[in-house]
Formats: C-alpha cells, structure tokens, sequence
C-alpha cells in the first residue's frame, strides 16, 4: 500500500523539554504506574536521604505518610483528587541552595532538570543509589504537587512545584512558617543543624493507585535500617495511625539472624567486610556480606547496592557464586570431608544458604539494566565481591572447623538427595509416564489442548472427584482426584516429592516437571484450581496444597496461575426459589433482605459441610461455572513473610507454632 502521508512536516518532530518526557512516558524512569511505580517514587526520595547517610552526612531518616491538607490543595495548580502524601525528612547537608551556573537555585536545577544532581562527581557522593539524576526531578514531574524546605547555615529555603514546574522562586522563610506549614513533619527538622524536608502528592492521572500500602513502606524502611548499620529510621503513618522506629547495630548481620528466625541455623553468623580497589583506576568497591545455613532446604540471598535493593542479582551476586564454591570446594578437600568421587553442585550449596551481599561503589560508574535497578551490571563488582568474600570466608572456616564440617555435609546431604531424586525421575521417565506421553488414569482430562483456555481442578475425596467429574464441562474444566490427605512438603526434598504417588502423579498431570526439570512453556493447564469442603479438613488440604506449590513450584504462583475454589457456605430457600451465599455475614444480609416487607416468608437454610453434599448440577452451579463461580487467585504480597508463615506453621519446631496459634486464636472461626 502507498503510503498516504505526504505531509510529513517539521512542525510533526516535537521536542519534549524539561520533564516532558517522564510525564509522557513514565515507565522509562520509574519502571510503572501501577502501585509498584507508585512506590517506587517514595524509595526514590527515601534513597537521597540514606545517601547522605552512606557518604557520612546524617544519622536520623523519618518517612510521614499522612492525609492530603486543604492548605496543600490550595498550593498545587491542579485540582488535587488524591488523598494521601509522603513526606521523607533527613538530616544530612541538605540541597545546595546557591546560584547554579545555569542562573537559578542549584536545588531549582536539582528538581526541575533530568540528569542533575551530585552524584556524577566522586566529590559529592563516593556511593548512592542514584543513578541517572532523574530521581528527585522524575518524582517531581509526576507529582501534583512538591515541597521542599532546606536547612542550611541556620536558614529555611523553600519551594514548591505542581507537574514539575517551579511556582515560586527559592525563598527564605522563617522557622516559624516551616512548622506552621508542616507542624508534625518538621517537629524534629527544627532541631537538626542542616538537612532537607521533601513533600510529594503524586499525579492521579498518572497512577492507577495513587493509594500507599503501609506494609511496603515498611518493608523499603526496614530493608534499608537494616543495611545501614547505626542510622535511626522512624516510619510515622497517621492514616494507618501507627508509628514505628526501627535501628539495627548489627547491620547485615541482623538482617541473616531475621532470614532465619523460624530455622534452625547450624552454624553462628559469618561476617565479612573490606574495600577492593582497582589497580588500573584507583577506585574502590565497599563489600559486607553476611552468611549463615540452616537446617530448611530453600536458599534465600538478598543483594543490594548502596542500599539499591537487586532482586535479579548481577554481578555482585555472580562474584559471592564464584566464591562460595571455590571455598567450599577446597575447604572440602583440604579437610577430607569427601567420600571419594563424591562431589557437589552450586544447587546443592544453596540448598539451607541464607545470604546478604552488600556492595557500596561510585555512583558514577553504576551499571544497572533499567533505572528500576534490578539487576547490577558492572564486571568491577564481581571482582571485587569475590576477593573481598573469599578471603573472609576462608579465614571464618579455618577459626570455626564445627562450622565448616555442619556445611559441608549439609550440603553433601543435598547432593545425595539429588542424586536420589535424579534416579526416581528416571526410572519413571524409563516408564514413559513422568513426561506426560501416559496421564495418569485418575486424571480426568479437558479436551482443548490450549492451556491458556484449560483448567484443572485438584479435588480431595471420591464423593466430591465424582459429583466434580460429572459437573464440569469437558470442553476446558479436568479434574484431578486425591486421595486423602497429601504430604506435608515443607520439610519434603525432591525424592520424597518423585516418591509419594500422589503428588508424582499431580506432577505427571501439570505437564511441566518439577525442579532442575521444570519447563514453564510445558504447563498443561493456565488454571490450577484447589477445590476443598468449606471446613477444617478442607482448609487444612488446601493449605497442604499451598505449601506445596509455594515451596516446590513458585513459578506457578508466581505466574498468577493458582486459585482457591470458594464453594458456598449456605443454600436459602423460600418457595420454589434458592440461593448460594458463600459467608454468614452475606446469610444474613440476604435473609433481611428476603423478610422486608414479607415478615411470614419461610426461609429454609442449609449448611454445606463438604462438596460431596452436592450433586453435580449444584457443584456446577455454584462452584464450577465461570460465569457464577467466586475463585481467589493465590500471589505472593510478601516473599518473606510467606516464607516465614509456612515455616512456622508447616515445619517441625512446635514452639514457634503454638506461639502462633495463641496469638491468633481468637481470630479463628469455630463450626458450631
């Protein structure tokens, strides 16, 4: 076809300036405008004041997150549609206030200007989390409104901007008018000899939630308190009415002995911490990493750099691999702790490994894939984390030989496990089965092979796996009967799991292997559906299903492909008439609803103790027809408190359970 636009003009080539290009395409700078770019401005702000920390400047952070004022609406020039603003105070030097080369405040280039800032030049900051300048200006840009009042040589300078743009030039108020202005954020900034105070109400047609979650900016706080060792952190939210002071001496160390609160560790803490300097450059890499193993099979290593949180890892995270190994494996040697040709893999190391790798490096040099920072990039790091961790490590095992012995074979127990699981798989897949040629028979089967169309519904009990089978529709829905009561897999490695019949067989269904195995494109089925009576036994089944997956197959949790059924507490009849309702609370409000106006009507109620009380039609009805049906999808809010449930709950030690129990015993809901 040819091309009809014969008037492709100058005037068509639009230069966006100043902050133009965040406000139009926002997910280059913070990632998202979902809730997780939502927050991601606060970490942004968060971050200036623990780099002033990390460089030696400030001792003292404080986080408000409070109601939109009327006095704050007045300000912006944008109506205000949100409700809640952040406030991050800190009493580091403050932003250099004094004329810029560019003929206006420094703190108006600062705020206003994409790539400015002072962590391009080693004088202002040897280590921050900034990256690209576009921190501040990129929070300010996509705010509604900002303030900022900076303390410096005994004086207030403020300013304040809507979308990015300056409403006022820099001025100089009085102390007076800076408590006025934020009488409970600047109780504390009144007091400090210098530091900044940075308010920001975030653009609501920017975000779809402009709506902050207490237990995320917890969770940024905490992280960061405990990364930096003797810094005092204060998290104050008036909407959620709480207040919380967090402080750790201990630093990283503090934050292993966390990791592992509900495990039993097998050795104490290894700390280690030293600077790489590059002979070539002259520049140096600060390096702290804490490590201790426990008796639980999962590995849980968390990196950061200058306080930059890398879930994705990089070459910090690759450089503390390399070391680990090269330790661990002459260590091994050198003491004879190896059976002969015996040996052990970088899985097998991690299995029970409870890590914290902490780099701190020039903001200049940083290499991150994105300006989320996910993932560190620079080559320098691994080197320097592998010098840095190895010479520590290898001291820590020479001065605690019982420590060493406990993680060498811990780790060989794994690696036998390997090998036993690795045997089961095989003389299955030598049946033809464990790839999925042979279902199951029990299973039975969907006809579309589309598995973004296809469901499965893992079902306990002939009687229910019956009325399920005959219920469904075959076109999407199969099902998948149990036997009882699965195995507890918290405490299950893999051999254990390729053992059990009826979890192999669950596997053998799913489609996409398990462990070292798993192939997510395989996945037979986009819906994995646990379907259990509303009871004790039901939830206790579902929750056996839910550690399983959790602990054995996260990639479909993480994936969004698991849900909880929801079959109905109660049928109501009245007449010829019925209706499901799934709670007591929504009885009651439906019965009320049913006697206004008719106070004689006869209701008749029936409580569901199992969805083998149901026929097939009823089951459909309620619990299987999409159109009608209530299904919970299962995700992963917090890693580690998740992480922290299931052990608790799910493990061996009694201890840490019955606590549990009795803390939240009367929240329980007893069938009478």
């Amino acid at each position: 076809m040819a091309n009809t636009n014969n008037h492709y003009q100058a005037s068509e080539i639009k230069v966006l300036e100043g902050l133009e290009p965040v406000r139009k395409r926002p997910g280059m700078y913070i990632g998202s405008t979902d809730a997780r770019g939502l927050h991601h401005l606060a970490k942004e702000i968060l971050d200036n004041a623990v780099d002033e920390a990390i460089a030696g400047y400030g001792k003292a952070i404080q986080l408000f997150h409070t109601p939109v004022t009327d006095r704050e609406r007045k300000l912006a020039a944008v109506e205000l549609t949100e409700e809640e603003a952040i406030t991050v105070v800190d009493n580091g030097r403050g932003i250099p206030v004094d004329m810029h080369a560019s003929g206006v405040s420094a703190l108006q280039v600062v705020m206003t200007k994409l790539h400015a800032g002072g962590k391009f030049e080693e004088t202002a900051y040897q280590a921050s989390g900034g990256l690209h300048g576009v921190g501040s200006s990129a929070v300010n840009a996509l705010s509604n409104l900002v303030q900022v009042v900076v303390k410096r040589k005994g004086a207030y300078h403020y300013q304040y901007y809507t979308q990015g743009k300056p409403l006022i030039d820099v001025k100089k108020i009085s102390e007076k008018k800076v408590l006025e202005m934020f009488p409970l954020e600047a109780q504390q900034f009144v007091t400090y000899e210098t530091g900044t105070l940075l308010q920001f109400i975030p653009d609501a047609t920017i975000f779809s939630t402009t709506s902050f979650s207490h237990k995320t900016l917890v969770s940024v706080i905490k992280d960061r308190a405990y990364l930096m060792a003797g810094i005092y952190f204060q998290l104050t939210d008036t909407i959620q009415k709480t207040e919380e002071h967090y402080y750790f001496e201990g630093g990283i160390r503090s934050l292993v002995e966390h990791i592992n609160m509900t495990k039993k560790p097998l050795h104490s803490v290894m700390y280690t911490d030293g600077r790489w300097v590059d002979d070539a450059t002259g520049k140096g890499i600060g390096v702290e990493i804490a490590l201790q193993y426990n008796d639980s099979y999962k590995e849980r290593v968390e990196s950061y750099v200058n306080v930059i949180h890398t879930p994705d890892g990089g070459a910090h995270v690759n450089g503390f691999t390399l070391g680990l190994g090269n330790v661990l494996r002459k260590y091994a040697k050198d003491h004879n702790l190896l059976k002969e040709k015996e040996s052990f893999t970088s899985d097998d190391m991690k299995e029970g490994l409870s890590a914290v790798i902490f780099v701190k490096m020039p903001s200049n040099d940083l290499q991150f894939e994105s300006q989320t920072k996910t993932k560190l990039n620079n080559s320098e790091a691994q080197t320097a984390v592998y010098q840095v961790f190895k010479d520590g490590f290898e001291t820590f095992l020479e001065e605690h030989p019982k420590a060493g012995k406990a993680i060498i074979e811990k780790i060989m127990l794994s690696a036998r496990a390997r090998m036993a699981a690795r045997a089961a798989k095989d003389a299955v897949i030598r049946k033809g089965v464990f790839e999925g040629s042979t279902l199951p028979g029990k299973l039975a089967d969907c006809q579309s092979k589309n598995p973004a169309d296809s469901e499965i519904y893992i079902v306990e009990g002939d009687s229910a796996g019956g009325s399920a089978k005959q219920g469904r529709d075959r076109k999407f829905q199969a099902i998948f009967p149990l036997r009882g009561k699965i195995l507890n897999t918290e405490r299950a490695r893999l051999d254990k799991i390729v053992a059990f019949e009826e979890l192999k067989n669950l596997v053998i269904a799913l489609g996409a292997g398990i462990g070292e195995t798993f192939a997510p494109e395989k996945l037979r089925y986009h819906r994995i559906i646990l379907m259990n009576d509303a009871d004790v036994d039901g939830e206790h089944i579902t929750t056996l299903g839910l550690t399983f997956f959790f602990r054995h197959l996260p990639e479909i949790v993480e994936q969004g492909y698991l849900y909880i059924a929801m079959p109905p507490l109660f049928k109501l009849t009245w007449g010829k008439n019925e209706h499901y309702v799934y709670s007591e609370e929504e009885r009651d409000t439906k019965m009320a609803e049913l006697r206004l106006g008719n106070e004689n009507i006869n209701i008749g109620t029936q409580r569901y103790k199992g969805l083998g009380e149901m026929n097939p039609e009823q089951l459909w009805e309620t619990t299987m027809n999409p159109a009608k049906r209530m299904l919970k999808r299962v995700r992963i809010e917090d890693a580690d408190k998740a992480d922290t449930t299931f052990s608790t709950l799910m493990g061996d030690d009694v201890a840490p359970r019955k606590k549990f129990i009795q803390t939240h015993a009367k929240l329980a809901e007893i069938d009478t």
